[in-house]
């Protein structure tokens, strides 16, 4: 099935391109600005209504890729690929999201440091994520040489 193959390629990759141009020229910027508060909510807004389902959408293309080629020798790359990719998704709603939403609605009690370092911490985290991403991609393609 190549138009899944196509499909899937073009999913993951255009989400680990959006997330890496977040972390490479989005945040760069957004550390500049006098008061980076409202443009990260902002983005934080945007991004976080479409991100859900594009993980979730990209988990299961890699799950029938994975099980259309279960028979075939990239099976154990395919099935590392979904379970890196499915375990991204747990870290993300267990430590990106919860800091996400702090960034999106700073209590008033929080201090501009408090909400620096929260923003440091998620960048710092979501640069893992994109090598967990990058690296699952990989395992993808190579799974079908």
């Amino acid at each position: 099935m190549a138009w899944l193959h196509i499909v899937t390629t073009l999913c993951i990759g255009l989400m680990i391109g959006v997330e890496f141009a977040v972390s490479a020229f989005i945040n760069p910027i957004l550390w500049k600005l006098d008061r980076p508060a409202q443009p990260t909510r902002l983005f934080a807004a945007r991004l976080g209504a479409a991100m859900p389902f594009w993980y979730t959408l990209s988990l299961l293309l890699l799950i029938a890729e994975t099980i259309l080629h279960r028979h075939q020798p990239g099976f154990p790359l395919l099935l590392a690929a979904s379970g890196l990719w499915a375990a991204v998704i747990l870290a993300t709603l267990l430590f990106l999201v919860p800091i996400s939403n702090r960034l999106a609605r700073p209590s008033s009690s929080a201090s501009p440091e408090q909400i620096l370092q929260s923003h440091h911490q998620w960048d710092t985290l979501h640069r893992l994520r994109i090598v967990a991403l990058t690296a699952a991609m990989l395992l993808f393609l190579i799974s079908q040489r």
